[in-house]
């Protein structure tokens, strides 16, 4: 029996201390939306909270409650996702008891998650069967669509760095559904009931069809962040506090984003990285791991502008600039004249520059200035007129 907070901790030593237990990456408990024509399909899954490398005392009580319920862990695979039981619900309580009181706003959300579980009104039509908890073991290609949702609300929530997790397969482990708002519905089950659904006036409205949902139907942005069209951010972008993203040609695919304040007008494709203070312009798109880039992801710095409708398809520095309608490839030839040169260097003290590049020896430079010669066509790198600062640890 656990009455005081430290029994809780005694509790959870014990069970850490146990030869089947493992600490998860992640974890959580999520509300499952399955097929209307299939029910063993999960089309979605919600996870009210999300763990990530935290919350391990958590994670200890929910396993443990698994195994109290008759369900056995195996913590050698790379994931687990087990149904939950009213034994299981019972067992975390139990556990749990000493927080129960203080467990409001934001203390010890995972209790909160179990108290409402418990308590659960079956006029709502849901169950235990509903929900699943899903633990994370080793960052491999996800073998589960609750695994996927995991990790794109991990990368959402910035709890998860871009680029940092394995989603390889994750496509391959969704379907592609018709999204009615946040509801999704199985394409099959539309085509099986179109005539009654048409005939009865309850032919539901299809917002789109994907197999990923749209940020905000998950994510609550930060006070400062603007969102004007739900379509223009796909779930599992994640965008630093500050950033805003206009109407009209703008797009964040997911594991793609911004890590600051950053004006969005055009399209940051998937893998892209935007530092905070620069401007993605109307129209303008940043190449990402599936459109030219050769599978390496693009980063682009600090205060650096991609003039409308520019194309982008190597890494920038910080405070560079892209002119409008330009499109700058790995392979673009482009010219720098010897005055311009030196002072590239003076902002890139160990770039070896030439007169003649590719575009590609540049990458990731500071200060550069991608302009073309409307007599010539010529490609020119300059220097740009946008403020660098070195940083003095560094050089």
């Amino acid at each position: 029996m656990v009455f005081t907070k430290e029994e809780f901790a005694a509790k959870v030593k014990e069970i850490q201390s146990s030869s089947w237990y493992k600490n998860p990456i992640g974890f959580g408990i999520a509300r499952i939306d399955r097929g209307q024509l299939n029910p063993d399909k999960t089309l979605q899954a919600t996870f009210p909270v999300i763990n990530w490398n935290e919350n391990f005392g958590s994670a200890a009580v929910f396993m443990n409650a698994l195994k109290n319920s008759g369900i056995e862990i195996d913590t050698t695979q790379n994931e687990l996702v087990c149904s939950i039981s009213e034994d299981f619900l019972e067992s975390c309580m139990e556990t749990f008891r000493p927080f129960i009181p203080e467990s409001k706003g934001d203390v010890h959300k995972n209790v909160q998650l179990i108290m409402q579980l418990s308590a659960l009104d079956s006029d709502l039509g849901l169950s235990e069967d509903d929900f699943k908890v899903v633990f994370i073991f080793n960052d491999t290609a996800p073998e589960s669509v609750e695994s996927v949702y995991l990790k794109l609300y991990a990368l959402s929530t910035g709890k998860a760095a871009l680029r940092s997790l394995n989603l390889n397969g994750a496509f391959g482990k969704l379907t592609n559904v018709a999204w009615s708002g946040n509801t999704p519905i199985e394409l099959d089950w539309l085509r099986e009931n179109e005539l009654s659904l048409k005939i009865s006036g309850k032919y539901p409205i299809i917002d789109f069809i994907d197999k990923f949902p749209r940020f905000l139907g998950h994510i609550i942005p930060a006070d400062n962040t603007r969102i004007l069209d739900s379509s223009k951010v796909r779930f599992g972008a994640q965008l630093a506090a500050g950033t805003t993203v206009m109407p009209g040609a703008s797009y964040i695919n997911f594991n793609a984003g911004t890590l600051g304040a950053v004006m969005v007008e055009g399209r940051i494709s998937s893998s892209a990285i935007v530092g905070a203070g620069s401007d993605v312009g109307g129209g303008a798109s940043i190449l990402g791991v599936l459109s030219g880039t050769d599978g390496n992801p693009i980063s682009i710095g600090e205060n650096t502008l991609l003039g409308a409708n520019s194309t982008t398809g190597i890494p920038l520095g910080d405070a560079c600039i892209v002119d409008g309608g330009l499109a700058v490839f790995a392979g673009t030839k482009v010219y720098l004249s010897d005055d311009q040169i030196a002072k590239i260097n003076a902002v890139n003290p160990e770039a070896k520059l030439l007169n003649i590049m590719k575009a590609s020896d540049l990458a990731g430079l500071n200060g550069l200035h991608f302009r073309q010669n409307s007599q010539t066509g010529q490609y020119i790198v300059t220097r740009s007129t946008r403020e660098v600062k070195l940083n003095a640890d560094l050089h």
